[in-house]
């Protein structure tokens, strides 16, 4: 399954990384704090003063973007993302070696791990630190802080794609991980000090998978810049990078916010193929009839023009079919992405509030940005007949304390429905307000028993 190629950056090194000139804080374009209006003010705040279209059209999966900004008060604003004095009151609510945090040094163009069993303690956390001169790496601190569960929450609503973050303290004069190349995108947020970055043409551009690479196979880099707080640092997965704490300076902190991991044309032609197959093969008597015999003990290179006849008749069925159907995507985003964020116990995610819905009630969809819908056969196995229902995926009750954490379990929530209500659903979908009484369903009872369940779910409002 291959990615969608982009091309290579360009040699930089004379000119520099195309950074943004340092302005002042009075600048035109530039925040003094992100703007959380919306998932679009959001981002376009976060990579300020370059313009949302711009950098889709000149950087994304195609090359790094520096933005350096002197701009105290986003530098301090950044720095209250994370500190190296978190770790005190974080190791003091129970975190611990490997599922949150690595303690690591490059030694040797290789990463040395220096964990310990068990329990983090903060003050031999700050021993490694100190004597060792090792990396704290801590994973996923959004699962504690809040600022940046608002930040990545924006961001997955922006990027329809889960968001990631690991924080990286790293003392002066050392440097935490070898020479590598990631399988996401990469935004880098510096929040203290100061931090050393080289960057080099990639050997797998749009990688989909994590690697080493040897000092003596990346050649020169492309761009060799420093971070200071408040800067932004933009590279597309595969882009072979190392950082390093100069000497002689403080500790350097910074976030990367990581997005896009498994989420190429090449996994959304997998995601939908097999529906496709599915549903045409219950029509076309051709996907339906067996294999040559003995087929899968010979060489199968005999079978490629039948086989490329199949795809091109899927095809064909394709251009003609109204939804491509999502068969997984979907579904794992919306059970593994952050709840929305709020302040407080959260009451309206769970509870529904305000009156009951009723035939000559006005309702309208809220929290669309963590709604999906999809269309599936009957999951119920005690239905004989696979009938195709339309599911109700939400992230409203998702926990945040388990979010990217890989090997933890999750559960999907929603609701489903027959496929004679999609209609209906689509017409509180696209309207700002409907009436219940105006929705395409035969029966009242079967307008009312819809809303009904939406409205327990608290995926509606009644105004």
């Amino acid at each position: 399954m291959m990615p969608k190629k982009a091309k290579p950056a360009r040699n930089e090194k004379e000119e520099g990384p195309i950074p943004c000139k340092r302005g002042k804080r009075e600048a035109a374009g530039v925040h003094s704090t992100l703007n959380f209006s919306s998932p679009s003010d959001l981002f376009e705040s976060l990579i300020s003063p370059i313009k949302t279209q711009t950098f889709f059209k000149e950087f994304w999966e195609q090359k790094p973007l520096l933005i350096q900004r002197d701009d105290p008060a986003l530098a301090t604003y950044y720095r209250s993302l994370f500190r190296l004095t978190d770790l005190k009151s974080l190791c003091s609510r129970g975190i611990y070696y490997g599922r949150d945090v690595n303690v690591c040094r490059c030694v040797n163009g290789k990463k040395k791990i220096l964990n310990k069993d068990g329990k983090a303690h903060f003050l031999q956390l700050r021993k490694d630190f100190d004597q060792k001169r090792a990396t704290i790496q801590f994973h996923q601190p959004q699962r504690f802080k809040d600022e940046l569960w608002r930040i990545q929450e924006k961001l997955e609503c922006y990027f329809g794609s889960l968001v990631g973050s690991n924080v990286y303290i790293t003392p002066s004069g050392s440097q935490g991980l070898p020479p590598h190349y990631d399988d996401v995108e990469i935004f880098i947020l510096q929040l203290e000090g100061e931090k050393h970055w080289r960057l080099y043409q990639p050997t797998v551009p749009l990688a989909r998978e994590y690697s080493v690479e040897a000092e003596d196979r990346i050649g020169r880099p492309t761009h060799d810049f420093t971070l200071k707080p408040g800067d932004l640092l933009y590279f597309p997965r595969g882009t072979i990078h190392q950082a390093d704490t100069p000497p002689g300076l403080a500790h350097s902190t910074h976030v990367t916010i990581s997005t896009y991991q498994n989420s190429s044309w090449g996994d959304f032609v997998l995601d939908t193929i097999s529906g496709l197959v599915f549903d045409t093969a219950k029509e076309d008597m051709e996907l339906r009839a067996g294999l040559p015999r003995q087929l899968l003990l010979v060489e199968t290179t005999t079978v490629k023009t039948r086989l490329s006849g199949l795809l091109r008749m899927l095809a064909d069925r394709l251009e003609g079919t109204k939804e491509v159907l999502s068969s997984h995507m979907k579904k794992d985003f919306i059970m593994n992405r952050l709840p929305p964020y709020h302040v407080g116990d959260g009451a309206e995610l769970s509870t529904p509030g305000g009156t009951l819905p009723r035939l000559d009630s006005i309702v309208r969809f809220q929290f669309k940005e963590h709604i999906v819908f999809t269309v599936g056969p009957d999951q119920d196995p005690s239905d004989e007949i696979q009938e195709k229902m339309v599911y109700i995926y939400h992230s409203l009750r998702n926990r945040r304390e388990i979010h990217m954490m890989g090997n933890e379990e999750t559960e999907s929530h929603g609701l489903r429905f027959p496929l004679s209500h999609m209609d209906a659903l689509k017409q509180i979908w696209n309207s700002s307000a409907i009436s219940v009484k105006d929705l395409k369903l035969p029966t009242d009872e079967e307008k009312q028993s819809l809303v009904l369940s939406l409205w327990t779910e608290c995926l509606i409002q009644v105004l």
